[in-house]
């Protein structure tokens, strides 16, 4: 997923790229080998920037896909046909090239292994990487608090880590339901996100689930307001949005 990029005082680090696997049509996981990385928590992002021959330089943030686990990161992009950055990082990048990244950034949407609440997940298309953060961190630290992943797609093809999240769902306490606002495997509906997708996907208030919302501002805004609208205690509900443009 990406933002637009926020200054700070962050050092730049120099990131290798180490290998790349395509996630649909569009998206890409970069695996990137970053000496002196400090570390970072599930649901943080970094600055990624690259620099051409003539000096001009581009900017974006990503969400930061991987768990915690070391000086190895992950970033999930998803192709913007004009964006300045994102063809790049998916279509001209190659095993061994550098690119500069800081962070980690963000402190406040993030997920920690040692909650004992239950987390509700809902993503709007590419909100699913720093989602998908926190569902790694969780399996990493071995963790038995239970998992709801409400994850709203175009279509089948646009589902990013579908194969990953299927087999976590079997080996882990995750449980994954999709929503397809355009086209649905047979026998699905085609809607989006509704205070009865809410109800049916959602913990009962009662349990005080930690909640975690990613995706375009629609999308989020709903989400938000849907599950606030069902008794949910909005402090305890965190928010990333991203706009139509973000990744250009």
């Amino acid at each position: 997923m990406a933002r637009a990029a926020v200054p700070g005082r962050l050092n730049w680090l120099v990131a290798t790229l180490s290998a790349a696997r395509d996630e649909t049509a569009t998206a890409k996981t970069l695996v990137l080998d970053v000496p002196g990385w400090p570390g970072h928590l599930a649901g943080q992002h970094v600055d990624v920037k690259l620099t051409a021959e003539d000096g001009y330089s581009a900017q974006r943030s990503y969400s930061i896909a991987s768990a915690p686990d070391g000086a190895r990161l992950e970033l999930t992009v998803q192709r913007i046909a004009d964006g300045e950055v994102s063809p790049y990082l998916t279509e001209v990048m190659e095993p061994g090239d550098p690119l500069e990244l800081r962070g980690p950034i963000g402190g406040w949407f993030v997920w920690n292994p040692r909650s004992t609440a239950p987390v509700l997940l809902l993503a709007g298309g590419s909100g699913i990487v720093p989602l998908m953060a926190m569902i790694r961190a969780h399996a990493a630290a071995a963790s038995k608090v239970p998992l709801r992943l409400v994850y709203s797609v175009r279509n089948p093809a646009d589902a990013i880590y579908a194969s990953e999240l299927s087999e976590r769902s079997v080996a882990s306490p995750l449980t994954v339901t999709y929503l397809y606002t355009r086209t649905a495997p047979p026998g699905m509906p085609v809607g989006r996100i509704s205070a009865a997708a809410v109800a049916a996907a959602a913990w009962p208030t009662q349990a005080r689930p930690a909640i975690f919302i990613c995706g375009p501002t629609g999308f989020v805004e709903t989400a938000a307001n849907l599950l606030v609208g069902a008794g949910h205690d909005p402090a305890a509900i965190k928010t990333e949005r991203f706009g139509p443009t973000g990744d250009a």
